[in-house]
């Protein structure tokens, strides 16, 4: 075996015996002494430790090509999930343990030329081992309904948009947006249609799909054709491409396989009758007046992100339209270009966040670790009379669920007058 293949496989292996030897220690410390429980308890443990070592290496010395893409989706999403509550329990018995030798320490001082005295180590305690394992089990059982229920739990979102130029014949109209299907994750399709009904009973006048639609490759969304043909807007159905569609994450063979590869994507978009603006717009008329749409490839103010689009090139011609709604993948493109340099662009609908497919969104609470990275990460926001919606995304990438920031179909009711955040 390639000695650079090795050291990681062992690093692993080290890791997780060091996580599971450790946190082996609060399990035996509340279960009995004797019995049957313990020693199914302590087999089902080991039993998933020499799992996750068997599927590392296998991992490591067939490449990823080599094995099933569901398999390897949920095998390391469960690896995660399991070991991230292990070292929970870990972190809680090594502030046990520091406590104990501190103990322990000050009664080795204390009896140093007392030879009657007698050292005193504190047994670990259970009640601190079942705090540990609730608190931990407290993950674990969110990640794992994130991957049951909450990667299809479809969320509709109404939005009243205000536009303070809109023509009256485009007063009511509807708008559905979706965002991030990332075809490639998914695994269910009978969730998914579900949630493609969602959107046609919306009976939307136009419709946005705002990039993302596969992982790395075209081929990913040719099940899903189908599907998705259902979704029609007598308006039309607009779309751009996100950072994923381009295949950047993907080692291809050659430049030319990267190139006919986004090309089967654009493909498959105008068979649905989809209009894939790639930096242009387009003039939505309606009862004699008109809105603009327009569209660009993707364009990210963060660093490894790609800056493919351009804007100027594609709003050239719209200067004269009274509404003018953007379509931009990244919510970074909103403050780093549209508001410096576009300040009659009235709209701009992106994705690109998921808002990290985890969160929590009740009255009163809106968080996610994204908003540590993206200041616009979900919901709708205004600055000068500009407004930017960031959609949850329809789909999920990486772990194969979603806990508190659920997928989302954004519906929006365009009305006349200012903007109101």
């Amino acid at each position: 075996m390639d000695i650079q293949k090795i050291f990681p496989i062992l690093g692993f292996v080290l890791f997780v015996l060091a996580i599971d030897f450790y946190s082996f220690q609060a399990l035996k410390t509340v279960l009995p002494v004797t019995g049957n429980g313990r020693k199914i308890a302590g087999f089902i443990f080991w039993g998933f430790t020499i799992f996750s070592i068997i599927n590392f290496i296998s991992f490591r010395v067939l490449g990823q090509s080599q094995m099933p893409r569901l398999f390897l989706l949920f095998t390391f999403s469960t690896f995660f999930i399991v070991y991230f509550s292990k070292i929970i329990v870990v972190i809680f018995l090594l502030m046990e343990d520091l406590t104990r030798l501190g103990i322990f320490v000050f009664s080795w001082l204390k009896s140093i030329g007392n030879s009657d005295k007698v050292l005193y180590s504190p047994a670990r305690s259970a009640a601190l081992s079942k705090i540990a394992m609730g608190i931990a089990a407290v993950p674990l059982v969110s990640l794992v309904y994130g991957m049951v229920k909450g990667a299809h739990k479809y969320q509709i979102k109404n939005i009243r948009l205000n536009l303070k130029n809109l023509p009256s014949a485009f007063e009511g109209l509807k708008i559905v947006q979706i965002s991030d299907v990332h075809s490639g994750s998914f695994y269910n399709k009978e969730a998914v249609m579900k949630g493609i009904k969602m959107i046609v009973d919306q009976k939307p006048d136009i419709v946005f799909f705002t990039g993302d639609l596969v992982n790395n490759e075209a081929v990913e969304f040719e099940d899903y054709l189908e599907i998705f043909s259902a979704i029609k807007a007598p308006l039309g159905i607009f779309s751009v491409l996100g950072n994923h569609d381009y295949g950047d994450y993907r080692n291809w063979p050659t430049e030319k396989d990267k190139i006919q590869n986004l090309a089967h994507l654009m493909d498959l978009q105008k068979r649905m009758g989809w209009r894939l603006l790639m930096d242009e717009h387009v003039k939505v008329e309606k009862d004699g007046e008109s809105i603009g749409i327009i569209g660009i490839q993707n364009w990210g103010a963060k660093g490894r992100f790609p800056k493919y689009g351009n804007l100027s090139k594609a709003y050239k011609g719209a200067e004269n339209l009274p509404v003018k709604l953007l379509l931009s993948h990244d919510p970074s493109h909103w403050e780093a270009q549209v508001i410096e340099d576009f300040s009659d662009i009235d709209a701009m609908f992106a994705g690109h966040t998921h808002g990290m497919q985890f969160g929590i969104e009740i009255p009163g609470i809106k968080w996610s670790p994204v908003q540590y990275i993206y200041k616009q990460w979900a919901g709708l926001y205004e600055q000068n009379g500009q407004q930017l919606y960031v959609n949850r995304g329809f789909g999920f990438i990486g772990y194969p669920g979603r806990v508190g920031i659920w997928p989302e179909i954004s519906v929006f009711t365009l009305k006349k007058g200012n903007p109101s955040v």
